[in-house]
């Protein structure tokens, strides 16, 4: 990002909330001439103060800077490169068998599984951070993610959500154990709704965003680890299907399994996020083409 933004001579900002991604940090001088197109007028920030505001519909104002536009779009090469090399790095966990499941794998599989108009909602956690990264959209609104305040133990009342506009498709709440914990009862809610769906447990135990933030800042971890309950049993004592994985071959037929129940289903996956760490090298070693 900041790559792109020290070469760039505008930012289009379509639906930007500043605290998605604070402008200071891509913007620090205010110097980057920006556009805004929102339903609303922007909120003026020493680091953003656009130069224009196209204020109504965004779909509509795209369409329309398209229509007047006499210039045709080519992608730069290092653009390409990028997008090559994101493809190349998702497509090289198809066949991992390691275990604990790494989270790329886990999502490579979960992305074979779900439709194309299939809804994974994730909550907040490091599992947030390989969604955004890993799980390719086919359609609008088909990955909900939680940002900006970010609040863990949106998934499963998400899900809920989620299956009451949408009875007809597969619905999957993809949470951390610490999210899971802050909003299980909320399953019972299903439940009793008849609103079934899949809950995706990525069981570190601990608090894993947190982890790798303080690894990274501070070189070492305090205070993020926690014990948990069986969460199969806890699933089974609220009347739902309880699953756990114990290989990683094992996560595809179980996630099929559990989709085709009439009730919420829970599958509890060891997750490997020494992944976290290894992620993160390899960011620092990324230099900018352009």
């Amino acid at each position: 990002i900041s790559c792109a933004m020290e070469q760039t001579d505008l930012i289009i900002a379509v639906g930007y909330d500043l605290v998605e991604y604070s402008p200071k940090k891509w913007n620090p001088d205010g110097k980057l001439p920006i556009l805004h197109i929102n339903l609303t007028q922007a909120e003026i920030d020493s680091s953003y103060i656009p130069q224009v505001e196209v204020i109504g519909n965004m779909t509509d104002a795209l369409n329309e800077i398209l229509r007047r536009s006499d210039r045709s779009h080519k992608e730069p090469p290092h653009a390409i490169s990028l997008r090559d090399d994101i493809r190349a790095d998702y497509e090289q966990y198809a066949n991992d068998a390691e275990f604990p499941i790494k989270p790329q794998k886990l999502i490579y599989d979960l992305r074979q599984v779900m439709g194309p108009d299939d809804i994974a909602i994730s909550d907040v956690g490091a599992h947030k951070m390989w969604m955004a990264r890993h799980y390719h959209c086919e359609r609008p609104n088909t990955c909900l993610i939680s940002n900006g305040f970010a609040a863990m133990g949106i998934a499963i009342p998400g899900a809920v959500a989620a299956k009451l506009v949408y009875p007809d498709r597969n619905i999957v709440a993809v949470t951390g154990d610490g999210g899971f914990m802050m909003n299980c009862q909320e399953l019972e809610t299903a439940l009793r709704t008849k609103t079934p769906f899949v809950t995706i447990i990525f069981h570190d135990g601990g608090y894993g965003l947190i982890e790798w933030k303080q690894e990274a800042q501070h070189g070492r971890a305090s205070f993020i680890k926690f014990t948990n309950p069986d969460f199969v049993k806890l699933a089974e004592s609220m009347g739902l299907k309880g699953y756990r994985i114990s290989s990683t071959e094992e996560f595809i037929p179980t996630l099929k399994e559990a989709m085709a129940q009439d009730v919420p289903a829970v599958i509890d996956c060891p997750i490997d996020y020494r992944e976290n760490t290894r992620f993160s090298q390899k960011s620092g070693d990324l230099s900018c083409p352009m």
